[in-house]
């Protein structure tokens, strides 16, 4: 979790003092949700991510130095500068790519867990993270459907910071999120999202199952984000959250929660690792040349990709 507050607020400064061209949705307030989650997941299982995505990537093992000079352009990114901040990716690690279409996820998610079964690997596990305003997208409730229908090992979890961009979520969503992914035959629970160590203990429960062939399970994350959805608003002064609503999740801060729970040596010492972690990083990332544009295409089509050995 230090390690996303860190590298988020790194880049928060970066995004909002143009060197990181385009912003960033910062992930700041909801670390406990990623590390809660992949706490359990092996290097096989897959996950998919959103627009707000760093914080899942790098808790399922990402290079930070690779993921910073992703969002800085960089050839030496995780994607060699193509993917930036909303589509970061490392197949490797079973990280399919976070993904700037709201609720786009969750079927890439369940098709990763049908492909893992038709290949025998029948107790790997996909999840799918997504935001509240994703659970009115048709193409969610599709991949619960379908994930449903044939028993897939897939883990949806929402992380339900309170807000669609700016919509409050009681104005843009009817029902209760447990209710609805029950409806489909979900096994469903809700879990306080600024606690990593409730979200771990939930996540490992709907892991095991999932592992175990007990079916599609979902968790809704009550968390916050402390800053809003994207740099833009800090530059355009938007505001629509009242400073008591901010100032009170900021109370649950889920690394001051954490940091109590440590001998105060202990977390010292994790600061001071982080502290250097996201330092090399910076060096690496501003250090590391940018892509080259007579390289744009490549990758892109089809046609430019090598055939895989015995393809």
């Amino acid at each position: 979790m230090r390690l996303i507050r860190e590298f988020e607020e790194h880049c928060l400064e970066k995004a909002l003092t143009g060197t990181i061209v385009g912003g960033i949705h910062p992930y700041i307030g909801q670390e406990a949700v990623a590390v809660g989650v992949s706490a359990h997941l092996r290097t096989d299982d897959v996950i998919t991510s959103t627009h707000r995505g760093h914080g899942h990537v790098l808790a399922k093992g990402a290079d930070p130095k690779r993921a910073l000079a992703e969002l800085y352009g960089a050839s030496t990114g995780l994607n060699r500068g193509r993917g930036g901040s909303m589509h970061a990716a490392d197949v490797g690690l079973g990280i399919y790519g976070a993904n700037g279409i709201v609720g786009a996820g969750a079927p890439i998610a369940v098709g990763a867990a049908w492909a893992a079964r038709r290949a025998g690997h029948d107790d790997r596990v996909a999840v799918a993270f997504f935001g509240d305003g994703a659970l009115s997208q048709g193409v969610v409730l599709e991949a619960f459907n379908m994930a449903a229908l044939w028993s897939l090992p897939v883990l949806f979890v929402c992380e339900n910071n309170g807000y669609a961009t700016s919509l409050p979520v009681d104005r843009g969503l009817a029902g209760d999120p447990v209710r609805r992914a029950a409806g489909f035959g979900l096994t469903a629970a809700a879990v306080d999202g600024m606690d990593v160590e409730a979200v771990a203990e939930a996540a490992g429960r709907a892991v095991a199952a999932c592992r175990a062939g007990a079916g599609p399970h979902f968790l809704e994350c009550a968390t916050y984000r402390f800053h809003g959805h994207h740099t833009v608003e800090h530059l355009m002064g938007t505001k629509y959250r009242d400073d008591d609503e901010v100032a009170g999740a900021r109370a649950r801060d889920p690394l001051t929660r954490q940091r109590a729970r440590l001998a105060p040596e202990a977390a010292d010492a994790v600061d001071a690792e982080i502290a250097a972690l996201i330092a090399e990083a910076e060096a690496f990332a501003s250090s590391s040349p940018g892509s080259d544009p007579r390289d744009a295409l490549d990758y892109l089509y089809a046609g430019t990709v090598p055939a895989r050995p015995g393809a």
